[in-house]
């Protein structure tokens, strides 16, 4: 069995996004825990630019792994510091449910992934034009985001303004 790079890679990549997502949802400090999000958000872009998607791998750096991890960071850190100290256990019932549908996640994955033909997309054979992408993102029609970017923009806005309220309490 020959093992190419490419497939060497996004095995490497994979592995980092798995190992870092599970240490994101189970650290029990919240600071590490966005980091940890940091380290999936960059495996992610890697994964982008493998698959020669270089549009969405560098918006996937500059939204996701800066932006946002940015308001993340703030936010945490303009909230309150001894919350990390009253930490209760969690209750039986709760780890029973998050493992409830964690398997219930996983299946529909699974049954998605075994019932889906993943046939060759339209867009096979090339990177679609960053002109294509910047009229489906900017545009009013039909299949245009301008309406569901600009409801981003305003619940990105609402949160470091909640952040600053929180903060201002105090």
């Amino acid at each position: 069995m020959d093992i190419s790079i490419q497939e060497t890679v996004f095995f490497l990549l994979a592995t980092v996004i798995v190992l870092f997502s599970i240490l994101t949802v189970t650290t029990k400090r919240i600071l590490r825990s966005a980091t940890y999000l940091l380290f999936v958000l960059f495996a992610t872009a890697g994964i982008y630019f493998q698959l020669e998607y270089s549009f969405l791998g560098a918006v996937q750096l500059t939204i996701y792994a800066g932006g946002i991890i940015i308001l993340y960071v703030f936010s945490i850190l303009l909230t309150n510091q001894q919350a990390d100290e009253r930490l209760e256990k969690l209750k039986n019932s709760k780890v029973a449910a998050g493992i409830v549908a964690a398997v219930a996640g996983a299946g529909l994955s699974l049954f998605l992934l075994l019932t889906h033909s993943f046939g060759p997309s339209r867009l096979a054979g090339g990177e679609v034009p960053v002109k294509a992408v910047g009229t489906a993102l900017m545009g009013t029609e039909k299949y245009q985001y301008l309406l569901p970017f600009e409801v981003i923009s305003i619940l990105l806005l609402a949160c470091i303004i909640g952040g600053i309220m929180i903060a201002r309490k105090r």
